[in-house]
């Protein structure tokens, strides 16, 4: 930005308090919008007949937890990585008939979904298996 360029002045902020029940009903009524946006939005109305936007930077998206259950049980009871597994252990011992590309695409594929399966299990806030395989192999009355 040079100097010749005018600086945009505005004024000055207007501060309101609230009490705690206040603030949650206002939060709740502005649902996910910005706060000062909503307030401005009651008082003006009448000359901003659209309700400000809702916040999207920043913001994370809702958990579907039903969702992610049903899929990691889905991918569970498919069994996709374990049979790409044993596609992938028979080309190794030879009883496959395959190149090195197509040993090294399966070998991928069994990661990518093992980590597919964990990343769901971590979103659902449990421990994949594999972590939990490595604490029970160090803890000692396990």
């Amino acid at each position: 930005m040079d100097d010749k360029t005018p600086k945009t002045k505005y004024p000055p902020p207007f501060s309101m308090r609230f009490t705690e029940e206040e603030r949650k009903a206002l939060e709740t009524a502005a649902a996910g919008r910005p706060l000062a946006a909503y307030i401005r939005w009651l008082i003006f109305k009448e000359d901003m007949p659209e309700m400000p936007k809702k916040r999207t930077r920043g913001e994370t998206a809702d958990i579907d937890q039903k969702a992610i259950a049903k899929l990691i049980g889905a991918l569970g009871q498919s069994r996709i990585s374990a049979n790409i597994n044993q596609l992938a252990k028979a080309a190794n011992s030879g009883s496959l008939p395959v190149n090195h590309d197509v040993v090294e695409s399966l070998n991928e594929s069994v990661t990518a979904i093992q980590w597919m399966r964990d990343t769901l299990i971590k979103a659902l806030g449990l421990k994949p298996q594999s972590e939990q395989e490595k604490e029970d192999e160090d803890d000692p009355q396990g």
